[in-house]
């Protein structure tokens, strides 16, 4: 079986990641989201919700068997070696799962929307990486329209994560996410062709 074109769409918190990706799915693409899949493998009853309980305490699960995600990311995002231990939990079952639920994902090419590529290094098998960018003043001003983030709170998240120098040098195309809508359709229908033209090359037709 030929190996489908792979985008790797990464971009910071509240950059505007999910509307790119459905975008793409609308126009023919398969995606496959990895924050999902990182929820799967947290439900109640899955082996990652076990291995979590054991080195973070119990206390984690609820009565109903589901994971406090709340309280876990409370644990682990003030302690990097915490962190650490969670991804090394993590990781590893979200890339196998991601790939599996790839292959039985239909579509003209593959998008495998990875939060934290940078990160992570989430870089095997993708052919090239798209980066959703935005001002920081604009993803703090979403994320307190969308959570009711303080700025505290909204500056924390964004100094755990990768910056936004750093995801664009590991970047083949990037989308700045900062005026309408329709002007970031318009962008991403611009990338579409580009991709389509890439896969077929690919693939040989």
């Amino acid at each position: 079986m030929n190996r489908r074109f792979t985008v790797g769409l990464t971009g910071g918190i509240a950059s505007g990641k999910s509307l790119v990706a459905d975008r793409l799915a609308g126009l023919g693409a398969a995606v496959v989201d990895t924050d999902v899949i990182s929820r799967q493998q947290t439900a109640a009853g899955m082996p990652a919700l076990a291995e979590i309980a054991r080195q973070f305490g119990a206390d984690l699960i609820r009565g109903d068997g589901t994971l406090d995600r709340a309280r876990l990311r409370e644990q682990v995002f003030a302690d990097p070696g915490a962190r650490k231990r969670l991804e090394a939990i993590l990781h590893p079952r979200i890339r196998e799962a991601a790939w599996e639920c790839a292959s039985k994902t239909a579509g003209s090419y593959l998008v495998m929307v990875v939060p934290l590529l940078v990160e992570t290094s989430f870089t095997d098998g993708i052919d090239r990486v798209l980066v959703v960018d935005a001002p920081r003043e604009l993803q703090l001003r979403r994320l307190k329209d969308r959570d009711g983030s303080t700025r505290r709170q909204s500056l924390a998240i964004l100094a755990s994560q990768a910056g936004r120098r750093q995801r664009r040098a590991l970047a083949d195309d990037v989308i700045l996410n900062d005026g309408s809508r329709l002007q970031l359709q318009r962008k991403v229908d611009e990338l579409h062709l580009i991709y389509l033209g890439k896969s077929e090359a690919l693939s040989g037709h």
